[in-house]
């Protein structure tokens, strides 16, 4: 009987010992800082939204011409060297346009007077010189929505590392103005966490697609900037009095 409380007694003991060891670490003197850091990196990859809306009497009518219109889109776009998996479908609706009651049209209750199609595309352009002309003969083509575009970068790692490493050198070089102020001494890194903050958000360009009806014969005029790729770090060290 008295051998099998030994285990459970010294299971006991065990977690019994574990809380003030834990205490004791979290009793420890330390420092928390946050580190930044920011790396810039030349976009080589836009992301246009592109939209083609139709109207007609019946829903078979409107997306039968806003087909039309997309399979030419797609294919003009497919000429210019986009690939195929640069090509995606964003959203398809199908909407009733109605005449709502009013004292002037007589109407005892709203009625369907139409149909709206409204067909999205995402589209993926790695050679930057063509995303002006690209946008341009979309409209030509029956684009009328959208124009959402942001500049990014296939591949970011690079400049992610860079932001991650002065990230780290901020965190420390705080760390150290702080300890020397108050007279004691960084110990050993304890624990690190991380926040990355990527590429700026789409710009809208929904004006410019609209107005590019009335001038068909020249370009968006599109300019790709830099990328910012920031880097938060919450760094605790151990402190050494």
């Amino acid at each position: 009987m008295t051998r099998s409380f030994l285990p459970l007694a010294l299971a006991a003991f065990v977690l019994a010992i574990v809380p003030a060891g834990a205490q004791e670490i979290a009793q420890r003197p330390k420092i928390s800082v946050t580190g930044e850091g920011e790396a810039t990196l030349t976009p080589d990859m836009a992301v246009i939204h592109l939209s083609v809306m139709r109207e007609a009497a019946t829903a078979r009518e409107a997306m039968d011409s806003n087909n039309e219109a997309m399979r030419r889109v797609i294919g003009a776009l497919q000429e210019s060297g986009v690939e195929d998996r640069d090509l995606q479908t964003s959203g398809l609706a199908v909407e009733p346009r109605y005449v709502y009651p009013n004292e002037r049209n007589g109407e005892a209750q709203p009625r369907i007077v139409g149909y709206q199609v409204t067909n999205g595309l995402i589209v993926r352009v790695r050679d930057l010189s063509k995303v002006g002309a690209i946008i341009d003969e979309s409209v030509t083509l029956g684009v009328n929505q959208g124009g959402n575009i942001s500049f990014t970068n296939d591949d970011p790692g690079e400049a992610l590392s860079e932001a991650r490493k002065r990230a780290v050198e901020d965190a420390l070089s705080r760390a150290r103005t702080l300890a020397q102020a108050a007279g004691v001494k960084l110990g050993d890194v304890l624990e690190i966490t991380e926040q990355t903050h990527g590429a700026p958000p789409p710009m809208p360009l929904g004006a410019r697609v609209m107005r590019m009806e009335a001038a068909a014969d020249a370009s968006v005029p599109v300019q790709a900037g830099e990328n910012t790729y920031q880097v938060q770090v919450n760094v605790t060290f151990e402190l050494d009095q």
